[in-house]
């Protein structure tokens, strides 16, 4: 077939023409989305994804951070046991199990669903009941006065919250609830503030931790007066504080007399599930909902919170969202399904049953303890332990030291409750970083201020508490009492010493754990405030670095990161055997050796720039005088040089030198003449402080020794006298050469001798000397 060239030609022109478009077209494509990449993505998105080692490492990364690091998170992972295991495994299964068809999920998730809420009615012993589950443990609470709304306010369905104006609700917690609980709830409803009553505690007769039951019902009739509608009532098996319970039977009654709603939630409420409940915590089984934590109790990690409710109107709890008709909300029970299954019965007793055992081995070994003060409901069985250490004025002055009881007196009783507070508070710390095991943890009460509580029923299971670790706490806090009360008892006397003390400021920092703050006052002529706030900073600080130095076992630093006073010296934990004069005298010596090493340095700074001044001045002047001596002529480049080859002219070299000692200037006159240079006036002795008191071998600075200085002072005149009578009983052999020597230079030496030997014993008369230090001295007069 003929084709015509240049129809062909045309073509193919055409073709390599489109085909370059295209190429630009692409390029331009390309490089767009290069710069939508870096632009827009962010980088582990980039290109084609990662493989799934590199995500699994990140995510471990992310989970321990620095390999050095140990924390609590990584401690807790090393306890996750099998059970935990079944519980990640349940996560794993619902997100793979609700890729089923619609027919074949919703059997399962009923089954599943039903069978976890029935195991838990049966466990504790809440019959007839349905279950919530929810990931927040307040969100059980939320949906249940939803409820409560829907079911009080039967218009609430239609008209929303204009059916609230005409009877405003009310919901009553305890003060001693959660922190922020009713302000979480009233936001979440969309009320006000007003629409929460929070109930007092006791305040004279049974535990000041249980709800006021004669005041709430004054509070509830006085609502109903006013037109309010009283809702519902939060009650508390184990407060969150001390782990008390109210009164629930009477609380019960309360609320079926004014048709309310009851709900309990706590810790106590574990103690269901065991063969003996006491009567308190079994009440709670009558109210008509309580929410359970699970996953602190038997140590199962990510399982949610379950809130058991009894009602008889599903479309109520349809609408309230306690129920859902959709099927992946109800896989959220499958974790908790395999768990209990895993646990059985036995296990899951044998866990609670561990906990409650921990808590009363602790309190049986608190109670044979001095200055601790224990808050328990009932000391046969607590499930929270709540301490403090807490020294009685009537046993200061029976431990107090005989020596040190006229001087030490009792803190000031406005400040006390704060300084208990402040031990406290070092003493949990302090016993949560020696035993990590056991879980305790600071707790601040109205009544009782700050106290450490060990509450093994949140913690045991995930960390793994044993027996052993109780004891270990036990020994623990019985080595920190001695040092708690020694501290207590040195306090008001280091604020005593450090008054009385020139140059010293005593601190009062109330929050501090330990024997007081001090700061060194800088004596400041006439400088302004930013310098004379500089030079207090440079003094404290050096001496804090200084006191840092000594071998001691007293710790001293800069006090807390925020909050605390600067430039000051903060001094920590003290013992009983602390010489607290000591302390403060070497503290203002030290600060007094800064102080003139600092002036010193300035006035040596001032002397210098003068003397370099004044010798500028005074060479000049002798430069002066030397062109007078040698005359104009030798002056002259040519003839100068003539003049001094026919006559030379003898000048001595004529300088200065500064006498940093007397602080003047000298002439060198002398130095050229001798070739050596003149020591000049001797220097005055460095000011130096003695730090600490003579101490013997091995004793730590600051330490209160055990011998008098009366007995120190006897026993070293009786060594001398010792010393003196061997100096007797050397052996007179002489060599030849000094048997020739003269009779006149051996009483010479023998005179000088016993000069010396009678200013010797002079010296260290202090006292009486023992009828053998006389005889020596009776030789040495025959001699």
């Amino acid at each position: 077939k003929m084709v015509d060239p240049t129809l062909a030609e045309m073509g193919k022109n055409l073709n390599e023409a489109m085909k370059m478009l295209e190429d630009n077209q692409r390029k331009l494509e390309e490089e767009n989305e290069k710069k939508y990449v870096r632009k827009d993505i962010p980088g582990p998105l980039q290109g084609s994804g990662q493989d799934m080692v590199s995500i699994l490492q990140l995510v471990q990364n992310l989970m321990h951070g620095e390999e050095e690091e140990e924390t609590s998170q990584a401690y807790r992972l090393q306890n996750v046991g099998e059970q935990g295991h079944m519980a990640l495994l349940g996560h794993s299964l619902a997100a793979y199990i609700s890729v089923l068809d619609r027919e074949r999920l919703r059997k399962l998730t009923t089954r599943i669903l039903s069978d976890t809420t029935l195991w838990l009615c049966r466990l504790f012993r809440y019959e007839n009941g349905s279950a919530y589950y929810h990931e927040d443990d307040r969100e059980g609470l939320l949906k249940i006065c939803r409820l409560v709304i829907h079911t009080r306010y039967e218009d609430y369905t239609v008209e929303g919250f204009n059916v609230l104006y005409t009877k405003q609700p009310v919901i009553y917690i305890s003060s001693a609830a959660r922190t922020g609980l009713g302000q979480a709830l009233c936001n979440q409803l969309g009320l006000p503030l007003s629409c929460m009553c929070r109930v007092p505690c006791n305040t004279m007769f049974g535990s000041q931790h249980q709800m006021d039951v004669a005041l709430l019902d004054r509070v509830i009739k006085d609502d109903v007066e006013s037109g309010k509608l009283p809702l519902l009532l939060v009650a508390n098996a184990g407060t969150p504080g001390a782990g008390h319970t109210d009164k629930l039977g009477r609380l019960k009654e309360l609320c079926e007399q004014y048709n309310m709603w009851l709900h309990v939630e706590g810790v106590n409420l574990a103690t269901l599930a065991l063969g003996y409940v006491s009567s308190s915590v079994l009440a709670a089984t009558k109210c008509v909902s309580m929410t359970l934590t699970l996953g602190s109790w038997l140590g199962l990690p990510a399982v949610p919170a379950v809130t058991l409710y009894r009602h008889e109107d599903p479309s109520l709890s349809l609408a309230a969202g306690l129920t859902s008709s959709q099927p992946v909300e109800k896989l959220r029970a499958l974790p908790l399904w395999l768990s209990l299954q895993y646990l059985g019965h036995d296990g899951i007793v044998e866990r609670i049953k561990h906990a409650s055992q921990l808590s009363q081995r602790l309190l049986e070994n608190l109670k044979n303890l001095d200055f601790i003060k224990t808050s328990v409901e009932d000391e046969l069985s607590s499930p929270v332990v709540v301490f403090k250490f807490f020294w009685e004025y009537s046993n200061r002055d029976q431990t107090s030291h005989a020596a040190q009881a006229s001087t030490i007196q009792h803190p000031i009783i406005s400040n006390e409750r704060h300084i208990y507070d402040t031990f406290n508070q070092w003493l949990g710390e302090q016993l949560a970083q020696l035993v990590p095991a056991s879980g305790v943890d600071v707790v601040e009460l109205e009544d009782e201020g700050t106290c450490v509580r060990f509450s093994p029923l949140m913690t045991s299971a995930v960390l793994g508490t044993e027996i052993q670790d109780v004891d270990q706490l036990v020994d623990c806090l019985k080595m920190k009492i001695p040092v708690l009360t020694s501290t207590l008892q040195l306090r008001e006397e280091f604020e005593q010493e450090v008054r009385r003390t020139v140059g010293l400021l005593y601190i009062e920092d109330l929050s501090w754990p330990g024997l007081g703050v001090v700061r060194y006052n800088y004596h400041s002529d006439g400088k302004n405030d930013d310098k004379q706030e500089k030079e207090i900073e440079k003094i404290n600080a050096e001496l804090l670095k200084k006191l840092n130095e000594l071998e001691s076992d007293l710790t001293f630093s800069l006090g807390p990161e925020f909050g605390g006073q600067k430039n000051c010296v903060y001094i920590g934990m003290v013992t009983e055997d602390l010489d607290v004069s000591e302390l403060v005298e070497t503290i203002a010596a030290t600060g007094r050796e800064i102080e003139e090493n600092s002036r010193l340095l300035e006035n040596m700074t001032e002397v210098v720039r003068k003397g370099i001044q004044e010798a500028q001045l005074q060479l000049q002047k002798a430069n002066e005088e030397r062109l007078l001596e040698e005359g104009l002529l030798r002056q002259i480049p040519v003839v100068g040089s003539v003049l001094n080859w026919f006559s030379p002219f003898q000048a001595s070299p004529k300088g200065r030198t500064f006498n940093l000692t007397a602080g003047s200037l000298e002439s060198t006159e002398s130095t050229y003449v001798s070739k050596a240079q003149g020591t000049g006036t001797t220097p005055p002795p460095t000011p130096t402080s003695s730090l600490a008191k003579q101490r013997l071998p091995g004793q730590k600075a600051f330490k209160r020794s055990l011998r008098s200085s009366d007995a120190f002072s006897e026993t070293s005149s009786v060594s001398h006298c010792d010393d003196l009578e061997k100096v007797d009983q050397r052996p007179s052999t002489l060599s030849p050469g000094q048997e020739q020597r003269p009779l006149e230079t051996e009483k010479i030496e023998e005179q000088e001798v016993a000069q010396a030997t009678k200013t010797d014993t002079e010296d260290i008369q202090s006292d009486k000397l023992p009828k053998d230090c006389s005889k020596v001295e009776e030789q040495e007069s025959q001699r």
